[in-house]
């Protein structure tokens, strides 16, 4: 499938796309979503099969504004004071299922509970109203594969199962959206992001939790997407807080380089924790393409994006079944 240029009329022929049943990839400023009419059980269920996706784990459903996202769940207040500082913007939320959600059931994974956001980039916000419905959209990558930055990661992973591939260039945050649980007026940390439980505090006053029972086992369905314990995957073996080069390996540091090894790439030379975030996976992908044997990361702070970043690259470095990864 070629890649497409952003333009009005991209656009509006993507919103056809979409309202006739297909599958379109377009930018978000998190990373690239592999999108199709939430209510549309037909096209969400080739969502999952397009992208090989266990069923039990569930999609985000991305709207144009915050009214109609809150409204496609039992809204609480929780959930209405972080949709007021943080929407539109890279923040999931978990909300119980009602019985008039626009989201089909599929989507939600067989669970009473919808994962809502409203994108701060514009072109998402802009294909989402033209289409005239919430759009499910995981990234556009193959299921535990490295999620996609940019267009051209899109086509190689998953370009034969798009209709249409929108290039909106590379994406500002480069980590998906941090989830929160907001059931009975809870807030709990699902999957960090790039909106961080600092910030969250600061602006809000709330502190958040952490859940009791994590999931990803595959024996039940999960509230949130990206809580497998193996994702975000190359084809390499990940190492993790390495401060030595091994043989046949591709190094990527962060900030300053340990004396004695040559990184072959670097997050962020100045030690740069957003720089470092926004350019996870598009590096994780050229590392890939490089790898011998395995791909080995210097420490990355555990605080701040650091959480998210660590998070990401612990599911990445995650013992594989039998060489499968969800």
């Amino acid at each position: 499938m070629p890649i497409i240029p952003i333009s009005d009329q991209a656009l509006q022929d993507a919103a056809t796309c979409l309202q006739q049943g297909g599958l379109v990839a377009f930018p978000t400023e998190t990373v690239y979503g592999l999108g199709a009419i939430a209510r549309d059980d037909k096209a969400v269920a080739s969502i999952f099969a397009a992208k090989n996706r266990p069923q039990f784990n569930p999609l985000i459903s991305h709207f144009a504004d915050a009214d109609n996202a809150l409204a496609a769940g039992r809204k609480t207040d929780i959930a209405s004071l972080l949709a007021s500082h943080f929407w539109p913007g890279p923040l999931t939320l978990i909300l119980e299922r009602h019985k008039d959600s626009p989201i089909s059931l599929l989507a939600s994974a067989g669970s009473d509970s919808v994962a809502v956001r409203v994108p701060y980039h514009e072109i998402a916000r802009r294909l989402i109203a033209l289409t005239g419905w919430p759009i499910v959209a995981p990234s556009a990558n193959p299921s535990g594969r490295i999620s996609p930055s940019n267009a051209a990661h899109v086509e190689e992973g998953l370009g034969s199962a798009c209709d249409m591939i929108l290039d909106g260039g590379p994406c500002r945050s480069g980590l998906e959206s941090t989830v929160i649980d907001c059931r009975n007026n809870k807030a709990i940390l699902l999957r960090p992001g790039p909106i961080t439980a600092e910030q969250i505090k600061e602006q809000t006053g709330l502190i958040l939790a952490t859940p009791e029972n994590k999931g990803g086992d595959g024996t039940a369905p999960l509230a949130s997407p990206g809580q497998l314990a193996s994702h975000y995957a190359p084809l390499a073996r990940v190492r993790l807080n390495a401060t030595t080069k091994q043989q046949d390996e591709v190094f990527i540091g962060f900030g300053t380089v340990p004396d004695g090894v040559t990184a072959d790439f670097n997050l962020s030379e100045s030690g740069d924790i957003q720089e470092a975030a926004a350019h996870l996976f598009a590096l994780l992908h050229e590392a890939d393409k490089r790898a011998l044997n395995s791909i080995a990361f210097a420490p990355i702070p555990m605080s701040g994006l650091g959480l998210a970043i660590n998070d990401r690259l612990s599911r990445a470095a995650a013992p594989r079944d039998s060489g499968k990864v969800l």
